[in-house]
């Protein structure tokens, strides 16, 4: 009778055991998913910041623009092409990436658009019947709306990365291990309004 419940307890304690190191694994896979999602998401940010600069550029370089204008827009754009998103680990550009302090460059960027394509100037340049200005202007619009997804879309992975690793279990056991914990990224965003309609 005694063998039977010694027999038990450890089956029971196994079975514990088993379940606990299964939770703990999946967590662990999780969070490491997660964390490729955010590194995964900054990469499609910066793809989509170069886009909206280069759409910025071209319109600058349109010609359709007045001088004062175009050099604004122009003169932001370029600052913003000249910074790129941080990768301390060159073997893995993916691993440990980090915005590196563009939320300025982006913000005035964004700020130049805003300042030189108010509505009136918008209706203009569409009442032109230019097709490459137009274009250029689709090009600028198209490119902040995907600026403004592609923020959003990273923000919620960082997000959802930091409710995981507050966990209780994740901290206790270190699941994370020496991840750097992901930070949100903020900058002005804000299309001209004439371009956002």
């Amino acid at each position: 009778m005694l063998d039977l419940d010694v027999l038990q307890a450890v089956t029971f304690v196994v079975i514990v055991l088993i379940a606990l190191a299964w939770y703990l694994s999946y967590s662990a896979a999780r969070l490491d998913r997660l964390h490729a999602k955010v590194e995964g998401a900054m990469s499609a940010l910066d793809a989509q910041l170069v886009r909206r600069a280069e759409a910025a550029l071209e319109l600058a370089n349109s010609g359709a623009l007045d001088p004062g204008s175009a050099l604004l827009i122009a003169d932001a754009a370029t600052a913003s092409l000249e910074r790129t998103t941080e990768h301390p680990l060159t073997e893995d550009l993916l691993d440990g990436q980090h915005f590196g302090g563009r939320e300025g460059v982006e913000s005035d960027l964004t700020a130049a658009l805003r300042a030189a394509l108010p509505d009136d100037v918008v209706a203009g340049l569409r009442a032109r019947d230019d097709e490459l200005v137009t274009d250029s202007l689709d090009r600028v619009a198209a490119s902040g709306l995907r600026v403004r997804l592609a923020r959003n879309f990273h923000n919620d992975a960082v997000r959802e990365v930091r409710r995981v690793r507050a966990k209780r279990s994740v901290l206790f056991f270190r699941l994370a291990g020496y991840a750097a914990l992901p930070e949100p990224v903020d900058f002005d965003d804000e299309l001209p309004l004439a371009l956002a309609a």
